[in-house]
């Protein structure tokens, strides 16, 4: 006869949360990862800042500059974030299980009235709290730097898309935690693990976008008496490359950052009739031309979090 459970399997769960959001906090990992994306960030501001003040004008948007200016050889705020959020994110969850395998803590956590359910969300939701700190602390101290340097308050509407940038940024951000923690259940060292994660890191952000036009051309190729297989050709190579959560990111924030983003994809002058090139959306369209996006990496997040749960509770724990 199977035994059932007794109380809520989620019980303890947020003592699991607070405990591990406190661990990383004062870990020197997150200390030093977060020291260079600091850094980094600064560094990227300020050069927007210098750009911004050589070129300024009418600009109903100037804030949102901060994010998007780059300034030779420094890239983007966006950019940098793009490419480091993912090292953050897997540093906080590349040992999320196997760490407690190695260091044999796990039996001993177990055995206390705690089941798996909460102790594997409760890691996720602690890495989660520190993510978000993270990006709050840095939005807050970009915004800050804007006002010191610039002199002018931010308005209604680019704090709002700040802040839908901000939660673009968190699931992104929740993505590449979701997938370390997956790699942390289904592989038993905690340096494969962070090796398996990084390398998939690498694959979307350098090889990625170097493949899909090759497995476009090979899908669908282009027909010279038919313009319309190029247009298949395009859209097929779009649909590949969104498979990646750094393309998904990078076209959440074009559009939220630049206001005068109309379309993500394919635009044909038709769909242009009656419309004012070069005219800023309202925050409510951007909103709905984002939102496949942000739907899109948050389906991930719950994937990659329903991969990591179903192998952790399979898992035989001995003591």
């Amino acid at each position: 006869m199977t035994r059932q459970r007794e109380g809520s399997p989620f019980a303890g769960l947020s003592t699991v949360a607070l405990k591990e959001a406190a661990d990383h906090m004062n870990s020197a990992r997150i200390h030093l990862v977060m020291l260079l994306v600091i850094l980094t960030a600064i560094g990227s501001v300020y050069a927007a800042i210098g750009q911004i003040k050589a070129t300024i004008g009418e600009d109903q948007f100037l804030f949102l500059r901060l994010f998007t200016t780059a300034q030779q050889p420094l890239p983007s705020f966006v950019s940098f974030l793009g490419f480091l959020i993912p090292l953050v994110a897997i540093a906080l969850g590349f040992d999320a299980i196997n760490g407690e395998y190695s260091r044999r803590t796990l039996s001993r956590v177990l055995s206390q009235p705690i089941y798996r359910d909460a102790l594997l969300t409760g890691k996720f939701l602690g890495g989660l709290i520190v993510i978000a700190i993270c990006l709050l602390t840095l939005w807050l101290l970009v915004t800050g730097l804007g006002i010191l340097s610039l002199g002018l308050p931010p308005g209604g509407e680019e704090i709002a898309r700040g802040l839908a940038f901000l939660f673009a940024s968190f699931v992104y951000a929740g993505v590449w935690l979701a997938v370390a923690m997956a790699f942390s259940t289904l592989v038993k060292s905690p340096a494969t693990s962070a090796l398996c994660a990084l390398t998939l890191w690498l694959v979307f952000t350098v090889f990625w976008p170097m493949l899909t036009p090759l497995v476009a051309g090979a899908v669908a190729p282009v027909d010279l008496l038919d313009p319309m297989t190029a247009v298949h050709q395009i859209a097929v190579q779009q649909g590949l490359a969104r498979i990646s959560p750094n393309v998904l990111y990078g076209e959440a924030t074009l559009a939220l950052l630049n206001p005068a983003t109309r379309s993500l994809g394919l635009l044909f002058p038709s769909q242009l009739s009656g419309a004012l090139m070069g005219a800023p959306l309202p925050l409510s369209a951007s909103l709905a031309l984002v939102w496949p996006q942000i739907a899109g990496m948050i389906a991930a997040l719950i994937v990659l979090f329903t991969i990591a749960y179903v192998s952790f509770q399979r898992q035989e724990i001995r003591a």
